[in-house]
C-alpha cells in the first residue's frame, strides 16, 4: 500500500526494455498505485498495448489525436490527474527531444506540457549513453529539474557490457516510492548495522542468534529515501540490498566492529541494528570437531567482543548514536539500563521472541525524558516512523 493515493503516467518509448516495464506496472499496482499507461509508436513494436492494460487495468494511450478524453486534449488532462510521470524506457532519442522542448507525439507532448514531476529510466547502448550528446541533453533535463534514475552497468540486448541498462523493475519501484518520501534526511551521512552474527567454532560449525536484518533492513531503505548516504553493514543474511543503499558483509563480532570502526569517520547517525555476539569462541578447532563417542562433549572456553555501540559512543566526534536491545523479559527495566551504560541518546528496545524473523513489530523508545511507545506494525512502516523521531533528535548541522 505504499503508493496508495498516487496516480503514475508510466511512458514507454522504444527500446527492448518495455518487458520490464510490464513488470514495474505490476508492482506498482500491487502498491496501489492507479497506472495510466501512454506508449510511443517505437514502444509498441516491443510490447503491445493490451499486455499493459491488461496489466494497469486502465486503457492505454498511444496517439495525441486520442478521443477518449472529453475535450480530445489527453497530453493537459492525463499530466494534470498525475502526481508523477515516469518514463520508462526512456530511449536516446525521447530524451534529446525532452532535452531540446520537441513534442511530436502524446508522451513528448505530455511531458512538456505537464505541472507536476518528471522522472525518466535511460536505456540504451553503452556507446548512446556515453555519447557526449546525450550526456548534454541528460545533464541538460537535470538543470531543467527531471529525475534521471540509472541507468545501470551489466549486460545489454546488443551483447555488450557496460552503462546504459534500465534498472531493474524492482529498482525502479523503489526509487519511485523514495521520490515520495520526505527528504528529513537530506544531506546526511547514516552508518547503520543490521543482521546477526556469527562467531565459529571450528570450519563448519558456530554461534548465532534468530535476528533476520528485517528491521535493520527496512531502517536503511527508510533512511535512503530520507535522502542519506547510507552504509549498511550486514551480518550473514539472504535480505536484498536496499536501493541506493551501500553494503559491506561481515560475518564475525570482530569483523563489524573493525568495518565500523573505518567507516565511522564523517557519519552524522549510527544505528545500531544488529544482533552482536557479545561473545566468541577462543579455542577455534582448525578442522571439524568430531564425535568419537555417545559421551562426548566439546569444551570451549569464551572471549568477550568489542562492544561496537559503545565504542563509536565514546569516540571523540561521535556520530548521534541510536541503539537497539531485544529482551526476553523485563524490557523497561534492561533496555533502560542498557542505554545509560553505553552513554548513548536513543535506544530502541523490543522483546525479540516476538520481532525475530517476523514483518512487524512492537517498540518502546527510551531518552532521557522518559519512554515513547509505537504499537506494532510491519517493520517498513515502524522504519519511516522511527527516522522521523530520530531526526527530531539529530544537531541541526551535518558533518558533511
Amino acid at each position: 500500500m505504499e503508493l496508495a493515493g498516487k496516480t503514475i503516467i508510466l511512458g514507454l518509448t522504444g527500446g527492448i526494455s518495455c518487458y520490464k516495464s510490464a513488470e514495474l506496472t505490476r508492482l506498482l499496482t500491487k502498491a496501489s498505485a492507479s497506472v495510466q499507461v501512454v506508449m510511443t509508436d517505437s514502444a509498441t513494436q516491443f510490447i503491445t498495448p493490451l499486455t499493459m492494460q491488461a496489466l494497469s487495468g486502465r486503457p492505454v494511450f498511444t496517439s495525441q489525436w486520442d478521443t477518449r478524453i472529453g475535450n480530445n486534449m489527453a497530453h493537459i488532462d492525463l499530466s494534470r490527474k498525475a502526481d508523477a510521470i515516469l518514463i520508462a524506457p526512456a530511449s536516446t532519442n525521447f530524451i534529446a527531444k525532452l532535452a531540446n522542448g520537441l513534442c511530436d507525439d502524446l508522451l513528448s507532448t505530455l511531458c512538456i506540457a505537464r505541472d507536476g514531476p518528471l522522472l525518466i529510466a535511460p536505456a540504451m547502448n553503452l556507446q548512446m549513453w556515453s555519447h557526449p550528446a546525450t550526456q548534454r541533453n541528460v545533464s541538460q533535463l537535470r538543470s531543467d529539474g527531471v529525475s534521471i534514475i540509472g541507468p545501470a552497468n551489466g549486460a545489454q540486448a546488443c551483447g555488450e557490457i557496460g552503462d546504459g541498462r534500465m534498472l531493474e523493475p524492482e529498482d525502479l519501484y523503489e526509487a519511485l516510492v523514495g521520490f515520495f518520501q520526505q527528504k528529513l534526511l537530506s544531506g546526511r551521512r547514516v552508518l547503520l548495522t543490521a543482521g546477526p552474527t556469527f562467531e565459529p567454532i571450528d570450519p563448519v560449525r558456530g554461534l548465532t542468534n534468530l535476528s533476520s536484518g528485517k528491521m535493520g533492513f527496512a531502517l536503511a531503505r527508510a533512511a535512503q529515501q530520507a535522502g542519506a548516504e547510507v552504509h549498511l553493514i550486514s551480518g550473514p543474511s539472504a535480505l536484498a540490498t536496499p536501493y541506493g543503499v551501500k553494503r559491506s558483509d561481515v560475518q564475525t563480532a570482530q569483523q563489524m566492529y573493525d568495518c565500523a570502526m573505518e567507516n565511522v569517520g564523517n557519519q552524522d547517525l549510527f544505528i545500531a541494528v544488529a544482533a552482536v555476539s557479545d561473545w566468541r569462541v577462543s579455542n577455534i578447532a582448525r578442522h571439524k570437531i568430531k564425535k568419537k563417542h555417545d559421551t562426548d562433549v566439546p569444551q570451549f572456553s569464551f572471549v568477550q567482543n568489542p562492544d561496537i555501540l559503545a565504542s563509536i559512543a565514546a569516540l571523540p566526534q561521535a556520530p548521534f548514536c541510536i541503539g537497539f536491545a531485544a529482551e526476553s523479559d523485563d524490557l523497561e527495566k534492561h533496555a533502560d539500563a542498557k542505554r545509560r551504560r553505553k552513554k548513548i541518546p536513543l535506544l530502541v528496545a523490543n522483546l525479540g521472541p516476538t520481532t525475530f524473523g517476523q514483518d512487524n513489530n512492537e517498540v518502546i523508545l527510551f531518552d532521557d525524558t522518559g519512554q515513547q511507545h509505537f504499537a506494532r506494525t510491519d517493520k517498513v512502516t515502524l522504519a519511516r516512523l522511527l527516522i522521523a523521531e530520530i531526526t527530531k533528535r539529530l544537531p541541526t548541522q551535518s558533518k558533511k
